[in-house]
């Protein structure tokens, strides 16, 4: 879909547009929003409301065709609830209901003309971003890999927003343009069939986002990784056939001297579990496993088309879980980059195997912050469910800034995350009789202790970990990747840009 936003005043009214079709909004009370009003010279609106035909709930559309002293062919009346406070919940409701009915049109192009500037505790930008959004959400197709596609839908292909005066949107639809294409990547990739979506694919896929938006890259080969003494992140990929892949990423676009935010993402194209192998139902769904690798190819490819004047590196450590006579055994003792030694007592513990590595090799950069983006443990699904992502950091200073930081661009994209502690105490349950460190804790707080394992590779920066189990992918009859945390991670950079 083509976006573009326009103001209209005085001299160029909205009643005057020549478009398809035209959306606003009415309210429970019968009440009209200012650009309905402005289409109702000919009282029409207000007579379609006073008819019972439209109640003005939430989300709650009624088409009228022809409306005398309007220029576009149809407009749209669409119900936001109370006038008075009108919810984000709400707004989201409309924006929604009114792509739908767009959809079914024999119209190429619309315009949308709800109150950005309205709704309670946001603001315009957050407005357009979550149009843009929805309108992505709803073409966004998942039949790539069918041998017979479903039909291209008709309706509207052209879409303007209708700006408040003199509001400033311009960087606001590019921004937001460039987040849900970032999304679309990343459901894209999650999507795909593990047999495809290989870490030679995934380095592929980082080859083409450097190719198109001049960012710097290295793909590492086992070779390399052995010299790198990467003992803990080659012990996952000893079961594979598919060769490990370690992606690095460079978006330099502020001054040379900047120090780096640093984006990790947990690749593991397909995990079996290892030898300590998963049950058979929904193993499936562990396609998605490289969702954390996906979130940050997906935020790179915003951050090409954004340009941000930020440093950021992005490290996407991609390989597969899998059983065979040469897989790492429960029981074993690998030794990690930082020299620390880990006993695996659980194979299917492993993407804290292959994020301690790249979470070592992140300090090379003197990053002015590391964030780890993994589907880590299903134990933060029991905490927080489907809603948020969970954020672990330290509790020093520095940590509370970054942590406030991302649970703020959370808030503001509407991709929320809520802080668990990461806390001392909590690494008794990682001791081990014959290694530094084991790879799960004793029983309790499991997400927690994935954390803090994690932790011990981070001392050296200041360091975040989202652990994004329950927000990566939907089951069921929505089954898909949702292309979270891309919205957060991309709206943390604009504002540190």
């Amino acid at each position: 879909m083509d976006f573009s936003i326009k103001a209209y005043d005085t001299k160029n009214t909205i009643a005057s547009a020549k478009t398809g079709c035209v959306a606003v909004a009415v309210f429970e009370n019968k009440q009209l929003s200012q650009a309905a009003q402005a289409l109702d010279a000919s009282g029409e609106i207000t007579a379609a409301l006073k008819s019972g035909d439209l109640t003005g709930k939430p989300g709650s559309t009624l088409l009228l065709r022809g409306v005398t002293g309007v220029a576009a062919a149809r407009v749209l009346l669409v119900g936001l609830g109370g006038q008075d406070a009108i919810g984000e919940k709400n707004f989201a409701s409309a924006v929604t209901a009114t792509l739908k009915v767009f959809a079914s049109l024999g119209a190429t192009d619309a315009i949308i003309a709800l109150p950005l500037a309205d709704v309670k505790e946001r603001d315009s930008n957050w407005g357009v971003r979550c149009i843009v959004g929805t309108a992505h959400e709803s073409v966004f197709r998942t039949d790539a890999q069918k041998s017979k596609k479903d039909p291209a839908p008709n309706g509207v292909r052209k879409l303007t927003i209708a700006a408040p005066a003199g509001a400033q949107l311009k960087t606001a639809l590019a921004q937001a343009i460039a987040i849900a294409n970032g999304m679309d990547l990343t459901k894209e990739l999650g999507n795909l069939s593990a047999n495809v979506c290989t870490p030679t694919y995934l380095a592929n896929v980082a080859r083409k986002l450097a190719a198109d938006y001049r960012f710097e890259i290295e793909v590492l080969e086992r070779k390399q990784l052995q010299a790198l003494r990467m003992g803990s992140f080659l012990s996952v990929t000893n079961g594979s056939e598919e060769p490990p892949k370690f992606i690095v990423l460079k978006h330099m676009g502020g001054k040379p001297k900047d120090a780096p935010v640093v984006l990790v993402g947990k690749g593991i194209t397909f995990d079996s579990g290892g030898i300590s192998i998963k049950p058979g139902a929904a193993m499936d769904e562990m396609k998605y496993d490289m969702c954390g690798a996906a979130s940050v190819l997906g935020t790179f490819r915003a951050l090409g088309e954004m340009g941000l004047k930020i440093n950021v590196i992005g490290i996407v450590a991609a390989c597969e879980n899998m059983p065979s006579g040469r897989a790492t055994k429960p029981g074993d003792i690998v030794t990690s980059m930082n020299g620390l030694t880990i006993e695996v007592l659980n194979t299917d513990a492993e993407g804290r195997l292959v994020l301690c590595d790249a979470l070592t090799y992140a300090e090379r950069f003197n990053p002015a912050a590391v964030i780890d983006i993994a589907t880590l443990t299903g134990a933060c699904i029991v905490a927080l469910g489907h809603h948020n992502s969970g954020l672990f950091t330290r509790a020093d200073a520095a940590h509370e800034k970054l942590a406030a930081e991302l649970l703020a661009a959370g808030k503001q994209a509407g991709d929320t995350a809520w802080r668990l502690p990461v806390e001392e105490a909590y690494n008794e349950q990682l001791k081990s009789n014959f290694a530094d460190l084991a790879n799960i804790g004793s029983p309790g707080g499991a997400s927690v202790t994935a954390a803090c394992f994690l932790e011990n590779f981070t001392r050296k920066y200041t360091w975040a970990h989202l652990d994004i189990a329950g927000t990566a992918w939907k089951s069921g009859g929505a089954k898909g990747a949702t292309g979270r945390p891309v919205p957060l991670l991309s709206t943390f950079l604009i504002n540190r840009s």
